[in-house]
């Protein structure tokens, strides 16, 4: 088994394609990922196909969709009936590690740092990674004692100064010992950064003095009125709206010592000697808008919280620079699976991409985009489909069933809407007729966040009896 692919999963939350420097952001400062990029498959259409942090992470573990895990919002307890991406690697002789924010246990909004939402105990709600498991639930205070994590006891673990630089140390322990062994593994790591709370005393200093007085702008779409679809979590008070130059500076500062810790785990990868037999990702759960639209934070079918950044290397085997192929989150299980040479893909309802990497092509792959509520309470009215390929997005709204379509392409900031303009009906039709096909495949009904706080969940812990049966038709 020595010669099977070892996989290091590397992804940040709350990270925008578009605040990156090889994103084309000016700002940053990120020189170990912009000469990365040039050595990698860059997705530059990666989509995060429910942008939300619980969401996004059960989608990532089944390659299934939110209509099918049930993780319709934040803060609800996934339930262990499915076929998880450790699962299968576990079965198929690999150590399976994960490090980091876990977010698919707590069933307490709000109350996260109880040992009852925070420890996550062995067994079955590990979902396979049962090798080493070094993790939290979710807290958003990377210093300790705020920032800690558990292992296989309640004992709370605190960190070691900032948490992004502690769990890097962690993750570089698990390479060395397990590149020593005979057996390949997977290593997840989950960064907690750079989500908000944006705050002096959340950043090092070290990091913020290099943005200290960095002229931020509001991003070129700012809205000054609140978009009328926002939930509480996405409307910006006088406050805030005030506050983003600020919180722009110490997202800015989290971003660049992501960046140097990427640089440190990927030196200790090739210390190793394990790069050429590597499938290493790194990637982000969603962006954040900073007021581009009238919003902020996700959960929404624009590119700054869809666009995610997808940095892919194999070795030397897949075409480095720019790929268009769009790629969905439920399409990342089973295409790295197949690129480690695992043909079993579980119950995934994404699709197998890893032929359009290895030969540097784009390929079609329409990517089914949902919000099916608010961002972490139950409630109808938010809720929304849309497509999104190499050049379109096109979304609705469950209420009013109102349209979008955007040319991401001569509209990168996505700031005329085509959908009630005559020349685009056939484009409109198509891409509706496209979307609600997909949906179709996969038994998605549209349904309001209110079905699933019904049928599917006991509080905020979905029930086992209610898991949806997948219906992907082949």
């Amino acid at each position: 088994m020595k010669n099977q692919p070892n996989l290091i999963y590397i992804f940040a939350d709350q990270l925008s394609r578009n605040r990156l420097g090889f994103g084309g952001d000016g700002t940053a400062l990120t020189p170990f990922l912009d000469g990365f990029a040039k050595e990698c498959a860059d997705l530059t259409n990666a989509c995060s196909g429910h942008p939300l942090g619980g969401p996004y992470r059960a989608s990532l573990f089944t390659g299934e969709y939110s209509t099918s895990t049930g993780m319709v919002i934040n803060a609800l307890r996934l339930h262990p009936g499915h076929r998880f991406f450790a699962q299968i690697l576990r079965e198929n002789g690999y150590r399976a590690a994960f490090i980091g924010k876990w977010n698919l246990w707590s069933a307490k909004l709000g109350k996260s740092h109880t040992v009852k939402n925070s420890y996550i105990p062995a067994g079955e709600y590990r979902f396979g990674f049962d090798d080493y498991f070094a993790a939290y639930d979710y807290h958003h205070s990377y210093f300790p004692p705020a920032a800690y994590y558990h292992l296989d006891s309640e004992e709370k673990h605190f960190c070691r100064g900032f948490e992004p630089d502690h769990q890097t140390d962690l993750a570089i322990e698990k390479i060395t010992e397990y590149g020593a062994g005979e057996a390949p593994f997977a290593l997840f790591l989950s960064f907690g950064t750079p989500h908000k709370p944006w705050n002096r005393e959340n950043v090092p200093r070290e990091w913020y003095e290099r943005f200290a007085d960095a002229d931020v702008p509001l991003p070129e779409n700012y809205g000054k009125k609140n978009d009328p679809h926002a939930d509480p979590w996405a409307r910006l008070d006088r406050k805030e709206r005030a506050a983003l130059p600020e919180a722009l500076r110490c997202y800015y500062a989290m971003t660049a010592n992501l960046d140097e810790n990427l640089r440190r785990l990927y030196a200790a990868v090739a210390a190793a000697g394990l790069a050429e037999n590597t499938v290493f990702v790194f990637t982000s759960d969603h962006g954040e808008l900073f007021g581009a639209h009238g919003r902020q934070g996700k959960n929404i079918f624009y590119d700054e919280a869809v666009n995610v950044p997808f940095l892919i290397k194999y070795g030397s085997r897949l075409p480095a620079g720019p790929n268009a192929t769009p790629l969905n989150t439920v399409d990342i299980m089973p295409t790295l699976l197949s690129l480690l040479g695992i043909r079993d893909k579980g119950r995934a309802q994404g699709r197998d991409l890893s032929a359009a990497l290895l030969a540097g092509e784009c390929a079609e792959n329409p990517c089914l985009l949902m919000g099916t509520g608010p961002t972490a309470v139950w409630g109808n009215g938010r809720e929304w489909r849309g497509l999104r390929t190499d050049r379109y997005t096109y979304a609705t709204f469950i209420s009013g069933r109102e349209e979008f379509l955007f040319d991401n392409r001569s509209d990168p900031l996505q700031m005329k809407n085509l959908a009630g303009e005559k020349e685009h009906k056939p484009l409109l039709e198509e891409l509706r007729r496209r979307m609600q096909t997909e949906m179709i495949r996969i038994g998605d009904d549209f349904e309001p966040n209110s079905y699933y706080k019904k049928n599917w969940a006991d509080g905020r812990i979905i029930r086992p009896t209610l898991v949806k049966r997948v219906r992907t038709k082949k």
